[in-house]
């Protein structure tokens, strides 16, 4: 059936956010507003409840909506996981058109706050391969960002998170992408041969001296943006002037050109293309 799918999110769940609280770094957020070990919980429930809102799933809406659906969702975790869970784990919680939760959770690796929450990407220039300086995340590990061929049509699927990810699962299958390696590949839009953004990253280039990320419209559109998602760690960015929205060319990446990713998961991490 075309509406047989799910909504979801995938975030972190991590002890170490329970210091964000106390940390000197300068960002307001649901982090440093509640003594929370979910990363950016508050932004995963908005991108939920605008895909809900985008097709009209009342009962889902319902449940994710207002001060109460943010509570449901942490309770959700929480009641899961346990109050004991020390290590930090992938989360993963789906909705469905009638407003039934799931959730599932995996291990992930460690990563600091500084990581999590940068005050600035560094610049290719910069040196900071020996970890976090100050409030420059690490530069390690390098992840390997390849350019998947062929190009990719956009749709609702590819705007707002489902459960429908073919377009994703395949593109990581051509660059023979396996669940742990350090490795990304880059979905292309058939439109204007733009980057759209990663499978499972938002990417971020050094264009004009500044990192640039490729265009969201704010709600579903065929012709606006780049036809990617509008990640959570991506509006973070943004909202902090890390980065800036713009249209990037397939044609413009440089083999060994250094780029950031980031996602809901893994925060903010380093990588390079790799054309050949």
């Amino acid at each position: 059936m075309a509406d047989d799918f799910q909504l979801f999110t995938s975030l972190r769940y991590d002890p170490v956010l329970l210091q964000a609280r106390a940390s000197n770094m300068s960002h307001a957020g649901w982090n440093w507003a509640n003594p929370s070990p979910l990363y950016m919980l508050d932004y995963h429930r908005d991108r939920m409840l605008r895909a809900a809102t985008h097709w009209g799933w009342d009962a889902a809406i319902e449940v994710l909506q207002g001060d109460s659906g943010l509570q449901r969702l942490a309770d959700l975790v929480r009641g899961s996981i346990g109050e004991n869970q020390e290590g930090p784990l992938r989360v993963r919680i789906a909705i469905t058109r009638d407003g039934e939760l799931s959730l599932s959770s995996s291990p992930v690796p460690e990563t600091t706050l500084v990581n999590l929450f940068p005050e600035r990407l560094p610049s290719p220039e910069a040196v900071v391969n020996d970890g976090p300086r100050e409030s420059l995340p690490s530069k390690a590990p390098v992840y390997e960002v390849l350019v998947d061929r062929p190009e990719t049509a956009r749709s609702e699927y590819t705007h707002f998170k489902t459960t429908k990810r073919a377009v994703y699962d395949e593109a990581r299958k051509r660059a023979q992408i396996g669940p742990t390696d350090k490795k990304e590949v880059l979905i292309v839009s058939e439109t204007d041969s733009s980057v759209m953004e990663g499978s499972l990253t938002t990417p971020y280039f050094w264009r004009g001296g500044r990192w640039v990320t490729p265009a969201v419209s704010r709600v579903y559109s065929p012709k606006e943006g780049s036809g990617g998602q509008d990640g959570t760690s991506r509006r973070w960015a943004l909202e902090r002037a890390l980065a800036v929205e713009g249209t990037i060319s397939a044609d413009s990446l440089v083999d060994g050109e250094e780029c950031w990713l980031s996602n809901g998961v893994r925060g903010f991490f380093f990588g390079k293309v790799k054309l050949a």
